[in-house]
């Protein structure tokens, strides 16, 4: 076993996982507005779609599948324009009512009507960040052992487990009075920073399209 690599990878996920980015906000949000059930469901979702990009890394390592710079430039647009739509949704959510009612017990209601782990998956799968890091990243980290396949199971194993207990510990976070207090803030500013990682990203992928295309 190379530790040292090892202690490398746990450091990157650990940055990656806990760093702001479109799903710690999505599950932010979600766990401001419905509470931990809902937030855990969304959580399960972005880590299914961690384990279809680990597999399409797995993929990529054994020269099974190759992947086109232009469509991944298109998913990272497509990603970011979902992202846009779950952000715009919540900020139109929160503003449709006034702060009563939306602290209300109405709440838990409009939780039942929307699919936590669907929105979970499709922003986890379209999230540039995970999808750079598992295709161009995650290969360098084989070398922890000398078995490709064992080196796979441990990094995925391991991205599971860190990717649930830091999200879960968001949400928690969350349960706290102070925060349930402010549960409007939070949530309207996690839509914000959500429909600016949209807006943005999309900038950068229109803008290598358009140079890819001259």
């Amino acid at each position: 076993m190379n530790y040292p690599l090892l202690l490398m990878y746990l450091a990157s996920i650990t940055l990656l996982i806990s760093t702001p980015g479109p799903v710690v906000a999505l599950v932010i949000s979600d766990a401001s507005r419905f509470g931990f059930r809902h937030a855990l469901r969304t959580v399960l979702g972005t880590n299914l779609a961690s384990l279809l990009l680990i597999g399409s890394a797995a993929l990529v390592i054994s020269g099974l599948l190759s992947i086109n710079d232009l469509w991944l430039r298109w998913v990272s647009l497509l990603g970011c324009v979902f992202i846009g739509w779950v952000a715009c949704a919540t900020l139109r959510s929160e503003f449709a009512v006034t702060p009563a009612v939306a602290d209300s017990v109405a709440t838990p209601a409009a939780s039942r009507r929307q699919y936590p782990m669907l929105n979970g998956f499709l922003v986890g799968i379209s999230n540039p960040k995970d999808i750079v890091f598992f295709i161009a990243f995650f290969p360098q980290f084989i070398g922890i052992t000398a078995g490709a396949g064992l080196s796979l199971t441990i990094l995925t194993a391991l991205w599971i487990v860190f990717d649930l207990l830091i999200l879960v510990a968001y949400i928690a976070v969350m349960k706290g009075g102070i925060f349930q207090r402010n549960r409007r803030i939070i949530s309207i500013l996690s839509a914000g920073f959500l429909l600016v990682i949209a807006v943005v990203g999309a900038g950068f992928s229109l803008l290598e399209l358009a140079g890819s295309l001259r």
